[in-house]
């Protein structure tokens, strides 16, 4: 069998055809109709020289020619690689190159910036422009227009693919350059989009197996709010299309039109990353302009979701489902957790312990349940090949243990003596301030359910006596001040004194990554540039 991303979506279109697959803006295309979409994108790769292995560079927002473009690059068992269209002319270069592209697909509004780097890539042979509602009208481009790029062949005639075929998935983290998470189309599958259960851990061992029982009821309608150049989108938009759901885009996050969107389309599953995107769709939400009562499920993962968020969601949404995956593109899916009111949480997510996921000491050792002592989060199971182009990398991130493959994230964890696992945070953030380490994620969690905080990033500034302190970059709520006596009260009641911000600066928008990822480099320059407006 080959458990292939392309083969996957083709046996729901076999078995749906007239389904509607996606929905974004006032478009909506059937699954035959994207199928036939993709075929002749994909007979147009084949007739400029792209073909299997070939890079195809994803510049894209969210679209459907986004879900458009990936799906044919499959087909043809081309490589695409999600593009981050907020990066700067230098970070673009980088990438591009260090990809090794060979093609670049991208938005309009892009173009300008592209043709900045395109000069110093002589390997990019072909690129094509999308149109697109975000201002690119108007702007010039070089590239070969998508729509006279679909005037060929829709017949889907390219071959077997192979379950061994590479998907890649680039990430740019909190510190560093972007690296590209090299995968199999079956191991991505098993442990992002339903190749795997979820809740038991057992392999799916028929490939027609998701758009069988899909085939068998009705559709629900999923909103994915995330960029599809993240996993956090991209992968449960797959799992929605190979198990016959419909799918919901929308070009950028916008709080107050999601509600709107959930209202107009009825949208049952809602697909969010943490706070970024939790806390201004809680706070825009209005029962009595909207009607949301079709919502059932809020699925969060990829970035921190505080308590005090879901408890609002909770209140706002009675019966409502949520949830928090932890997760990597290293990892893929390492574990859900449910929310239930009130609960505690100390820097990320509690969740059962999946069948693959561990924590390991120092010397690469399993970790005893219930020892108290925090380690490294550690997955096994179906992992990545490694890191593209980074032997060095990849020997430190993809280990063995106990003669299995595993992969060390970086992200500090405790084992729990029932088994689940603690997520405490980014091992590179953490701040060591007088001998203490200090979590950023459970400063931030702390700081942002104060009243004043609209957001926050928590860093560590250099001190002679303390090593580090503890400093957040925080976002008033609504551009009022920020009552720092109130907020240190507060973070008191949850926090050790050693934890508590010292200093703090005030900023007019805290940056956050496409995904919702806090910015930590950004925070890192406000310490830099300026004095805190507040010390302690």
């Amino acid at each position: 069998m080959a458990y292939n991303l392309a083969d996957l979506f083709e046996h729901s279109v076999d078995a749906m055809p007239e389904r509607v697959a996606l929905i974004c803006g006032a478009r909506r295309v059937t699954y035959r109709e994207l199928e036939d979409r993709a075929n002749r994108l994909a007979h147009h790769f084949l007739e400029v020289g792209l073909t299997a292995g070939s890079h195809i560079g994803v510049h894209l927002h969210n679209s459907i020619e986004t879900m458009e473009t990936l799906l044919a690059a499959y087909k043809i068992r081309a490589v695409p690689i999600n593009i981050n269209f907020r990066y700067t002319s230098d970070e673009l270069a980088y990438v591009y190159g260090n990809a090794e592209l060979d093609a670049v697909v991208h938005h309009r509004i892009y173009s300008p910036r592209i043709a900045e780097v395109l000069p110093s890539l002589p390997r990019i042979r072909h690129t094509v422009v999308v149109e697109d509602d975000l201002g690119g009208a108007g702007v010039p481009s070089d590239s070969v227009p998508y729509e006279e790029a679909l005037s060929g062949s829709g017949d889907r005639d390219f071959g077997e693919r192979s379950s061994e075929d590479l998907f890649m998935m680039y990430t740019g983290g909190t510190t560093g350059r972007p690296k590209g998470v090299v995968w199999t189309h079956e191991a991505i599958w098993r442990v992002l989009a339903g190749g795997l259960d979820f809740y038991t851990g057992e392999a799916i061992d028929d490939e027609y197996q998701q758009s069988r029982v899909g085939s068998q009821g009705d559709p629900t309608l999923w909103f994915a709010l995330p960029p599809l150049i993240h996993a956090a989108a991209m992968m449960p938009t797959f799992a929605a299309l190979f198990s016959g759901n419909t799918v919901l885009l929308e070009s950028k996050f916008d709080a107050d039109r999601t509600w709107e969107l959930v209202e107009r389309h009825k949208v049952q599953i809602l697909t969010i990353t943490g706070d970024a995107m939790g806390r201004p769709l809680i706070e825009a939400h209005q029962p009595s302009r909207t009607d949301t009562s079709s919502l059932g499920v809020v699925a969060s993962g990829a970035a921190l979701f505080s308590p005090v968020i879901k408890d609002a969601f909770l209140d706002a949404f009675p019966g409502l489902l949520v949830s928090d995956s932890i997760g990597a593109s290293e990892t893929g899916f390492g574990g859900i957790g449910f929310a239930t009111k009130g609960e505690k949480q100390v820097g990320g997510p509690r969740v059962p312990a999946g069948r693959y996921a561990l924590v390991i000491d120092e010397n690469d050792v399993p970790v005893e349940p219930g020892s108290g002592k925090d380690g490294w989060f550690a997955k096994g199971g179906y992992v990545p090949l490694g890191y593209y182009n980074d032997p060095e990398k990849t020997r430190e991130i993809f280990r063995e243990v106990d003669g299995r493959p595993v992969v060390v994230t970086g992200d500090r964890a405790r084992i729990e003596a029932d088994g689940s696992i603690t997520l405490l945070g980014r091992g590179n953030m953490v701040i060591n301030t007088g001998g203490e380490k200090v979590f950023a994620e459970e400063v931030e969690s702390a700081v942002k359910a104060y009243r004043d905080v609209y957001d926050a990033i928590v860093v560590g500034v250099p001190d002679e006596r303390w090593g580090h302190r503890v400093s957040a970059v925080v976002q008033a709520r609504d551009g009022r001040g920020v009552d720092f006596a109130g907020l240190e009260d507060h973070v008191r009641q949850s926090l050790a004194g050693y934890k508590i911000p010292r200093l703090v600066w005030v900023e007019d928008t805290v940056q956050r990554t496409p995904s919702g990822k806090p910015d930590y480099r950004w925070a890192q320059g406000v310490t830099k540039q300026r004095d805190p407006d507040h010390r302690t």
